[in-house]
């Protein structure tokens, strides 16, 4: 089966844990990309993050859905889209979540840009390098967020009830993390716009995953692919389930593409 596009999520997918692209998996990239495959990384994810963890030789080949699909900038169509959540749904998010627990670790990522209310030791809570820019308040609830992330004690299903109807609302990383993006946001959104653009069907394409916000491409996409370290659900939806992130998963699949 031919697969004029392959959508590739980042993190515990085609990144090692030491947040590396094995050699092997590039060249496999490559290679698809010489026989006509085009790509799209599919993150979570911030613009800065992927350029410092991707080779130049895929970030100069790929298009790129970020923020879960808050942001899209496809080379291959133009596309290049922002869709953030409303100052206004902003700031009652962050005013409910404080008002919750006021010692809440929580921070937004507007337009490649990360603020938070205080410093914290990023590394180890969201499992990134920096720190948050420290804002106060009252200017961060008047941001056009590309996502809202928190992390600490709340009732996440009472935060649910709240406001599912009115943001997307992902909780991934074994339940630490909550992350919140515009109600029409999301990954599957995003590849389905760049498909649309270029006259592709998903039922044409295939796509790697590992966590929750892969499941909605899961369903749509003709061929997902679940890692071995995946979570249960990408794992019951996979047309086939490869090798773990550590085990060049990603690339025991495209080698065969192209043979």
């Amino acid at each position: 089966m031919e697969f004029p596009i392959i959508v590739v999520d980042l993190d515990g997918t085609l990144l090692k844990a030491n947040k590396e692209v094995s050699e092997r998996s590039i060249k496999a990239i490559l290679d698809c990309t010489s026989c006509g495959i085009r790509f799209i990384f599919a993150t979570a994810r911030p613009p800065r993050a992927v350029k410092a963890f991707l080779p130049e030789e895929l970030l100069r080949l790929g298009s790129f859905v970020y923020y879960n699909g808050a942001y899209i900038d496809c080379r291959h169509t133009g596309i290049n889209t922002h869709i953030g959540i409303t100052p206004e749904l902003t700031a009652e998010v962050l005013d409910y979540c404080l008002a919750c627990n006021p010692n809440l670790d929580i921070s937004l990522e507007v337009r490649d840009q990360w603020l938070s209310l205080k410093p914290y030791d990023a590394e180890t809570i969201m499992k990134v390098n920096g720190q948050p820019l420290v804002k106060p308040l009252a200017l961060l609830r008047q941001q056009e967020a590309s996502k809202i992330l928190f992390t600490g004690n709340m009732d996440k299903i009472a935060f649910q009830n709240k406001f599912q109807a009115d943001v997307n609302i992902l909780i991934t990383d074994d339940g630490q993390l909550t992350q919140i993006s515009a109600l029409h946001a999301s990954k599957e959104h995003a590849v389905s716009l760049i498909c649309d653009a270029m006259g592709i069907l998903l039922q044409n394409v295939m796509v790697f995953g590992d966590d929750a916000n892969d499941i909605e491409l899961f369903d749509r996409c003709g061929w997902p692919v679940a890692m071995g370290n995946a979570i249960d659900e990408l794992k019951y939806r996979a047309r086939e389930i490869t090798e773990t992130n550590e085990h060049d998963g990603v690339a025991v699949i495209l080698e065969r593409l192209c043979l």
